[in-house]
């Protein structure tokens, strides 16, 4: 009987138990976000995200960063190329890449861009087959507040390829750290970070077919990139020596594939040679989108080896142009499925490989693979969504842990959320074996969080929520209103109370994401 299980979409149906939600780093806002009050007159609320990287990539001093800047752009010797819109720089401490960097900005030099999509690669999170852009309106570095493009990042989420994953940017160096030097090149411009995961090739294409068709000839596209990362602290050493010729002879090889625009050339290269390129599939990404007539240029290389005269570990860094012109496309259609769905037989298996995950890795301290438990995998477990395993015992709450925001399939999130909920709550102490016959399972598969103008848009019983302000943040699952009998003030205090927050911040300055659930369990 405890392998059968009810389910319900929250909202029609009651839900029999509370649910405390602890988000388990779900929720982290990204690059310190700050959240200021809302406007008198209609608009979205004005959040900011700060970057991190000042003090440790750069100087911390805004005086000095801009001569640092100024420096590069005028070492620069060669003459600018006409007609340049898309660029791949490198991402490394200026110190190391600056001024590699320097000649492909220093092309910008007498053009004037009102939009700047930065791509840059998501080097401490997965995100498989997915890219993230930002909840945000701003964006601040020691030269001042850059305002972002909401209406570009709201058309491309309209594609399932793209969502919002807040830790995704909380600390990513690759999009923060072109944007000074963007900064003291261009001016004024609207910013679209996006920090891209790790996509096949059918899936950058489809990316780079997205982006393209939003773009115009008043875009300039830039594409962070380092290239190989040579030596053991990368775990990456295929030759020991003349090191320098044979790095600058692999890392040519890639650029040959870039100039060719052969986005399945690019990848069965870094597959046959190990090329441990950090930006490959952000390039992946543009070299679809690059127009027939297009023409790319290597600038400058150069290689941290050759900067520190140290070669048992080194970085290489390119300058690549591209000169053409972006016309003004029609975005590709959304590719988006209907509403989530799960199958019974599909609710059946999830909550059977959570509860054999979390008692696998009681009995042998070490995550099993779905194969170890008799599950297959369908595609709709397949699905990208974020999910929250809660455990029950002798029907009080006994740990809930998840992830809010999509950036994996929904069964490895699963997987990973049974064992956290278990042995990584910190408000109970980790199950033991004896424990494990008496646990009830519940399944939270969520839907795409979206920002909404205003609590009034939120749906008591349909909708999960996320509360912003002032730099704090807090989640309710949808079932936790219902449960309670909570009306939607009620609910808005709580949430608020939850975040650190006087229960009354909800009703000005505050910023609200929502999302739905499919929720299934165990049957009693």
């Amino acid at each position: 009987m405890r392998r059968q299980q009810r389910e319900h979409r929250v909202g029609a149906a009651s839900v029999a138990r509370f649910v405390t939600v602890w988000t388990f780093m779900a929720v982290a806002i990204s690059c310190r976000e700050e959240v200021a009050a809302r406007e008198p007159e209609a608009g979205p609320v004005k959040r900011v995200l700060t970057s991190a990287l000042a003090g440790r990539w750069y100087t911390d001093d805004a005086a000095e960063l801009s001569e640092e800047l100024d420096g590069y752009l005028d070492s620069v010797d060669a003459e600018p190329l006409a007609n340049v819109h898309a660029l791949i720089l490198p991402h490394a401490g200026y110190r190391y890449s600056g001024q590699v960097a320097a000649y492909g900005v220093k092309q910008l030099a007498g053009q004037s861009f009102k939009r700047v999509v930065v791509l840059g690669p998501s080097h401490r999170l997965r995100m498989a087959n997915r890219a993230s852009v930002p909840s945000a309106t701003h964006y601040a570095t020691l030269l001042g507040e850059v305002p972002l493009d909401l209406d570009f990042i709201a058309a491309l989420k309209r594609h399932p390829q793209f969502v919002t994953v807040p830790e995704a940017h909380d600390g990513e160096h690759s999009v923060q750290i072109e944007v000074p030097l963007l900064q003291r090149a261009l001016g004024a411009f609207t910013l679209v970070p996006i920090v891209v995961g790790q996509l096949d090739a059918d899936t950058a294409r489809a990316m780079g077919g997205i982006v393209k068709g939003l773009l115009g000839p008043d875009t300039l596209v830039v594409v962070s990139s380092d290239f190989v990362h040579y030596g053991s602290r990368f775990d990456y050493v295929p030759f020991k020596d003349d090191v320098a010729e044979n790095l600058k002879k692999l890392d040519l090889g890639a650029w040959e594939f870039i100039e060719r625009r052969d986005v399945a050339g690019w990848y069965d290269y870094i597959d046959e040679t190990g090329a441990t390129i950090c930006g490959r599939h952000a390039i992946a990404v543009l070299l679809p989108m690059l127009p027939d007539d297009s023409s790319a240029h290597l600038l400058r290389y150069d290689t941290s080896g050759h900067i520190t005269n140290d070669w048992s570990n080194s970085v290489s860094y390119l300058s690549i142009a591209f000169r053409c012109t972006w016309e003004r496309g029609t975005p590709m259609e959304a590719e988006k499925p209907d509403t989530a769905t799960l199958s019974e037989d599909e609710k059946k298996q999830l909550l059977s490989l959570a509860r054999g995950t979390l008692e696998y890795y009681v009995e042998h301290d070490r995550m099993p693979k779905p194969a170890d438990l008799g599950v297959a995998i369908t595609a709709g477990m397949e699905q990208v969504m974020g999910a929250f395993v809660t455990l029950h015992e002798h029907g009080r709450l006994r740990g809930c842990i998840g992830e809010i925001f999509p950036r994996r399939p929904l069964y490895e999130a699963v997987m990973d959320h049974a064992v956290n909920s278990g042995m990584r709550d910190h408000r109970f102490t980790p199950v033991v074996a004896e424990e494990l016959p008496l646990l009830h399972y519940e399944i939270s598969a969520l839907t795409v969080p979206e920002p909404v103008a205003s609590y009034e848009d939120i749906e008591i019983g349909r909708h999960g929520m996320v509360i912003e302000k002032n730099g704090r943040t807090a989640v309710f699952l949808p079932q936790v209103a219902p449960q309670q009998g909570w009306d939607i003030a009620e609910t808005l205090t709580q949430l608020s109370r939850k975040a650190g927050l006087p229960g009354d911040a909800w009703k000005e300055g505050a910023a609200f994401t929502v999302f739905e659930a499919i929720v299934f369990e165990e049957a009693q």
